[in-house]
């Protein structure tokens, strides 16, 4: 079992955004191709090294590795903007930091998301979500505006998200979570990923 998305007890979730994109292999390895491309530049070095060590393996084109890695921050993007709600974007497609979100494989060839330090911490700002090192001892409560959590007479909790997507979400010890999938078949690349709040 993979212990960080393990949820752990007393905890809830709530889905803040999902994302898909779909990228055509040869128009992408057309891109690669040009003269002078920068689209290289948007990948980070692990990126690029995986890819290639992949299609080494796969005896395949490198381009349809990078194509879906492409589509994977495409769709962290598209994921974040949806969790924004009505709130400003805090990046345009051209300031975007493309090589600080990196998706890589694990050890065992499981795609995930990592993003750099500067924009996770831009990424929690623009959704105000707080880690338990930012919340004050005193509000220890939970506090998610806009939802609520009942408790019924068993002390059993019941998690509502109400708005959550277009309102302030504030949570003691709260963390974010990248879920993401990945395929590529023929001329196709595809990404899903969904953007996930868990607090305790």
């Amino acid at each position: 079992m993979n212990e960080e998305n393990t949820m752990p007890p007393n905890s809830y979730a709530a889905v803040l955004g999902l994302g898909h994109d779909v990228v055509d292999v040869g128009g992408f390895a057309a891109q690669l191709d040009q003269p002078g491309s920068r689209m290289r530049r948007l990948f980070s070095a692990r990126e690029l090294r995986q890819s290639a060590m992949r299609a080494n393996a796969k005896h395949d084109d490198e381009a349809a590795h990078l194509a879906v890695r492409w589509a994977g921050k495409e769709a962290v993007l598209k994921a974040w903007c949806e969790a924004l709600g009505e709130r400003a974007n805090p990046y345009t497609l051209d300031d975007f930091p493309w090589s600080e979100v990196e998706i890589l494989d694990d050890s065992h060839s499981r795609p995930h998301v990592m993003l750099s330090a500067q924009c996770d911490a831009m990424l929690r700002e623009s959704l105000c979500v707080l880690t338990s090192h930012e919340v004050k001892p005193a509000r220890r409560e939970r506090s998610v505006t806009n939802a609520s959590i009942s408790v019924d007479e068993k002390g059993s909790e019941t998690f509502s998200e109400g708005s959550i997507v277009g309102d302030r979400v504030t949570a003691f010890d709260a963390s974010l979570r990248w879920h993401i999938s990945l395929s590529h078949d023929g001329t196709i690349a595809s990404a899903v990923v969904i953007l996930v709040c868990v607090g305790a």
